[in-house]
């Protein structure tokens, strides 16, 4: 039997959403092991000036309990 849990963590990148949901599983796979699956849960923008700086996301991050 296995149990898991799932947390919310939000990620930024200048270069897209897509990037965005890397560099938040590449820094949450530093520190949660047995990572099964990620739910994007809402994506925006930040605007400056009239031009999107920024792509955010928040996402949620399920990952397996070890024995």
């Amino acid at each position: 039997m296995s149990i898991a849990r799932v947390t919310e963590i939000s990620a930024t990148s200048p270069h897209g959403f897509d990037d965005a949901v890397k560099q938040g599983l590449k820094r949450a796979s530093k520190t949660l092991r047995n990572i099964k699956g990620v739910w994007i849960k809402d994506q925006n923008g930040l605007v400056e000036n009239g031009e999107l700086k920024e792509f955010k996301v928040n996402m949620l991050v399920t990952f397996e309990l070890e024995e």
